[in-house]
């Protein structure tokens, strides 16, 4: 089976991967295609498979590289794999668990081939200077050979992802930009060998090395630029448990996830994250729902509670009967609202692809016509070819290649040198575009929080010893609050599920937890003996930042919004303090997806900004996302930047540093436009060499990277 890609800057990636998907009897194939790249290839196999009978859908996740095809009559993989290597795209069967470190070999040999080409091209530069100085007879002649030595190894190595590229492209029946490129390497060799053997006067390895060089740059710039988008689909599928504990007749039994059934027993021990939706039917103990609600405090469950599955049980074991398993869960259907959410994102068009969809028609025209015109004008084979290879290097696309991937990484650095991590390659070019922001609250806006003042100094040393080694969220809002405080000496200190903290101070049975357990309703308090309990007063305090960043941003004509899982008291309170008029309280995973598509179709570009796993969705459906370090794994694998610290204060100038990287890019496109418009008719006439072309094109590509480096300065 040959590899082929249709991607126009892909490299040959590492083979492909085919598996089937284990979901309940669905008939679905999931097909991983490392090859893809940009948005023709989304559309090229989804194109491919939707044509095939008895396919009923084919949806691309380009971050995953997979497609997930749904067949309503049966379909051998196989024939999938035959029909996308007919459309020009690789599909093999591979161990899913090399496909990180192949990842990882993939940058590290594309590094490998840069450095070959860098360092070849050092060298010929330095024998060419004596040929460029008149070196005459057999002095030029050695010169000739030793650069041919060099040049040919080096090329048939470092230029082998063009070669590979432009073949597959080829064989499918598709021109792409990798089509020109190694014609212009292959011929700029081939006339520069052909001159040295025969003792010609003129040789351009130089060209083609130099040629490779600075495209190899643009790849692996673009490849830093893409390798840290991670799939946010993935990241929530890890929370699911491979292998649960089953009670049956009586008999406790591990049991694969994939072998429950509705109405079987499940235990979960604390600490543990719950498999399935269902009801408890024995034991007591505290719920963080933060999966669905972004909420931080833990709630009461006892026997009766509906639990879903992701939830963490925190405190004590419960026994839970099984209502929904497998792809009917909360938490597996979270997952394909995700993996929907990314695979429609996925489909945003970056401006080089826009580009490069109609670049290599029109280079491989101007070659054409210039050859075919020598060749009658002059009747000289060896012109017509120089000339014809100096307009496919003078119009090879270094500068175009280098547009998109200089701006990027230049922007990347500054925002991270500002704590911002940018994780998707397209990013930037989205953000320019963001006209919508919307808020989570807990975790992004505010950080949930104690108030100490309520309690007297012995009070907040014992409430501190109590809580400073439990993992409850409020004990920890509570020892996060007195940080410089002493803790008192206690002993026997336990942990009721339900309920609270308990141990003994000075003789004194202490206590802190709710107040129903305390017997003062509600909220939280701490008592030590018979003496009245004080309360603990919990509250949502704002972020640093957050205000000064919500005021910037609706300055600057952002419309902001606040979604939130807490209640409306709460989510209102907040929103009244930071100005945000447009706010929702007790919205679940798929209300937030439901607001930023209602947005989406009204015409927004929303930015979202969010944490919690309960986010997730949202963050993959917005046109542009963002989350703080904190977040979630899988929160922060939908985002498109990470904020790596805790003060907001870094994302105030984020959308105008995406604006001027966007005005760089237009400008870089701008340069390469005017560089072409004035640089092919000298070629076309006859009045540049292969030589001069490769120096032209390595001032255009110099003079991208120099606009691209105005990015490090004030915006």
């Amino acid at each position: 089976m040959s590899d082929s890609s249709a991607c126009p800057a892909c490299i040959g990636l590492p083979e492909g991967q085919l598996e089937k998907a284990a979901s309940n009897g669905t008939d679905q194939v999931v097909l991983s295609l490392p090859g893809i790249h940009c948005v023709a290839c989304i559309n090229g196999v989804e194109r491919a498979l939707r044509g095939m009978e008895g396919v009923a859908n084919a949806r691309v996740n380009l971050s995953m590289k997979r497609v997930t095809v749904g067949t309503n009559q049966p379909v051998s993989p196989e024939a999938m794999i035959d029909t996308l290597e007919l459309a020009g795209f690789e599909a093999r069967l591979l161990d899913t668990s090399l496909l990180g470190s192949e990842a990882d070999a993939y940058g590290g040999n594309l590094l490998t081939r840069l450095a070959v080409s860098g360092f070849a091209n050092m060298n010929i530069m330095l024998l060419s200077v004596a040929v460029w100085s008149g070196a005459m007879g057999a002095t030029m002649h050695m010169f000739h050979w030793i650069t041919a030595c060099i040049a040919i190894p080096a090329l048939i190595y470092s230029a082998q992802p063009f070669f590979e590229s432009g073949w597959r492209g080829l064989k499918a029946g598709r021109l792409n930009m990798d089509v020109p490129i190694s014609l212009a390497i292959l011929l700029a060799s081939g006339i520069s060998l052909y001159e040295t053997l025969y003792g010609g006067r003129h040789s351009y390895f130089d060209a083609a090395v130099t040629l490779t060089f600075f495209l190899l740059i643009g790849r692996y710039l673009d490849h830093r630029s893409r390798k840290a988008a991670a799939s946010a689909a993935a990241q929530l599928s890890a929370l699911e448990a491979p292998r649960v504990m089953r009670l049956r007749d009586g008999v406790r039994q591990m049991v694969d996830f994939g072998d429950l059934a509705i109405g079987d027993l499940v235990q979960v021990l604390p600490g543990g994250r719950i498999p399935v939706d269902g009801t408890i039917t024995e034991g007591t103990s505290e719920i963080d729902r933060s999966l669905l609600t972004g909420e931080s405090r833990a709630i009461p469950a006892q026997v009766g509670t509906q639990v879903t599955a992701g939830e963490v049980n925190v405190t004590g074991p419960l026994t839970i009967r099984a209502a929904t398993v497998g792809a009917e869960t909360t938490l597996r259907k979270m997952v394909t609202m995700v993996d929907q959410a990314e695979a429609v994102r996925n489909k945003y068009t970056a401006a080089a692809d826009r580009a490069a969809a109609i670049y290599a028609p029109v280079v491989h025209l101007l070659a054409l016509v210039a050859f075919i015109f020598w060749i009658l004008y002059s009747g000289d084979f060896r012109l017509s070819l120089n000339i014809a290879v100096a307009v496919l290097i003078i119009t090879c696309p270094c500068a175009m290649g280098l547009a998109v991937p200089a701006v990027s990484t230049t922007a990347a650095g500054r925002l991270f040198r500002a704590g911002l991590l940018v994780k998707d390659g397209t990013a930037l070019e989205r953000l320019a575009e963001v006209d919508t922001v919307v808020f989570d609250k807990t975790g992004t806006l505010t950080m949930p929080a104690a108030a100490r003042d309520t309690l007297d100094a012995q009070m907040q040393g014992i409430a501190l010893a109590l809580t400073q080694n439990a993992t409850h969220p409020v004990s920890q809002a509570i020892a996060a609050s007195l940080d410089d405080v002493a803790p008192a000496q206690i002993s026997a200190q336990q942990e009721h599920p339900g309920k609270g903290l308990s141990a003994i101070y000075q003789g004194q049975n202490v206590r802190l937890g709710s107040g129903a357990w305390l017997g003062t309703g509600r909220g939280t308090y701490i008592q030590v003996g018979d003496r009245k309990p004080q309360k603990i007063t919990l509250r949502s305090e704002l972020r640093e930042g957050a205000a000064e960043l919500v005021q910037n941003w609706q300055e600057t004509g952002l419309a902001v919004h606040l979604v939130s899982g807490d209640d409306a008291d709460e989510t209102g309170t907040i929103a009244a303090e930071l100005g945000i008029d447009s706010w929702r309280a007790d919205t679940k995973p798929e209300d937030k997806i439901a607001y930023i598509n209602d947005l989406t179709a009204k015409g927004a570009h929303v930015l979202m900004v969010g944490d919690g796993l309960n986010d997730t969705g949202a963050l993959a459906a917005a046109y542009a996302s963002v989350s703080p370090a904190t977040a979630a794994d899988a929160s922060r694998a939908a985002s498109d930047i990470v904020l790596l610290n805790d003060n907001l204060t870094p994302l105030i100038e984020l959308p105008a540093i995406a604006r001027a990287a966007k005005a760089r890019i237009v400008e870089n496109f701008t340069i390469s436009t005017i560089y072409n418009v004035i640089a092919v008719p000298i070629a076309l006439v006859g009045l540049a060499t292969p030589l001069i072309a490769s120096i032209a094109m390595s001032a255009s590509s110099i003079t991208v990277l120099l606009n691209a480096l105005r990015l490090k300065g004030r915006v």
